[in-house]
């Protein structure tokens, strides 16, 4: 029987839960070493408006997320990005996933956006073909491009 999963926007009662779910993502992608924030970090920029998120609850319990915030293409205009994108492994494979990316897609719609973009590494094979499923354009052709500034 598929859980009764619930979409809806983030509190900041959340926070405590969506770090970890990010920091479930960094372990799953072998940088767990990389994550620098923290929640208070978190809870901060929460309350600035600096990122939005969207939680998957399952019996009251967040199971997944979606972290993402306004941007803009200077070929496309309005652009919703979306950062983090994670769902616990227990739940891996039972929808929660389809109804995260659905409403991420429909809150893009909503915004009258042109674009919604996020990233997928090489080898995360399970995210390739969901993204696959879903008609999602995977570029090849683009270079990761960063610059850390802190020590």
């Amino acid at each position: 029987m598929q859980p009764t999963i619930l979409i809806r926007p983030a509190t900041e009662a959340d926070i405590p839960a969506i770090h970890a779910l990010v920091y479930e993502l960094a372990v799953y992608e072998k940088e767990p070493e990389a994550v620098f924030t923290t929640p208070e970090e978190y809870l901060e920029d929460f309350r600035k408006g600096l990122f939005e998120c969207k939680v998957a609850e399952v019996e009251g319990q967040v199971v997944g997320m979606t972290l993402f915030f306004m941007a803009y293409s200077s070929w496309k205009g309005k652009m919703l990005y979306l950062d983090d994108f994670v769902v616990n492994e227990a739940y891996r494979g039972s929808g929660v996933g389809q109804k995260l990316y659905d409403d991420f897609i429909q809150e893009g719609r909503l915004r009258g956006c042109r674009l919604v973009k996020w990233q997928v590494l090489d080898w995360n094979e399970p995210a390739i073909r969901f993204y696959k499923r879903n008609e999602a354009i995977i570029e090849t052709g683009w270079w990761n491009v960063k610059k850390f500034l802190f020590e």
